[in-house]
């Protein structure tokens, strides 16, 4: 999965929180209530670069383009926290929980929901 710019990420989280797919005017109108008012060339051509990535895709309905992702939030935050662990962690996970707790990023609370998890995911495994 190719890398996003930070401006290309900002417009997949408006169309991944506009379920999937979104209208240009829908991701203007979108665009503006997070106070970033871009131009139509700069939205028009970070569109693309996502197309070319293939992170959407479009369909035209009469003379508008509806943009839909091709990839999930889901997908995307699984692998670039996968990248991140192999480039910053050596993909030492252990490392990166550490660090996490170390600087009070991971509370006690969080700590025991994600054992909990852990508990029931490895109890799902030994069922099947």
């Amino acid at each position: 999965m190719q890398q996003v710019s930070d401006y290309e990420l900002e417009l997949m989280k408006v169309i991944w929180g506009n379920g999937g797919t979104a209208l240009y005017a829908e991701i203007v109108e979108a665009l503006e209530k997070k106070g970033m008012a871009w131009t139509k060339n700069t939205i028009i051509t970070l569109l693309s670069r996502l197309i070319d990535k293939g992170y959407l895709k479009t369909n035209k309905i009469g003379r508008r383009n509806r943009y839909m992702a091709l990839v999930s939030e889901g997908e995307y935050q699984s692998t670039q926290t996968e990248q991140f662990v192999h480039k910053i962690y050596e993909g030492n996970v252990k490392g990166l929980v550490a660090s996490l707790i170390q600087k009070d990023l991971l509370s006690a609370e969080d700590y025991e929901e994600l054992k909990r998890y852990w508990e029931k995911a490895g109890e799902e495994d030994a069922g099947n």
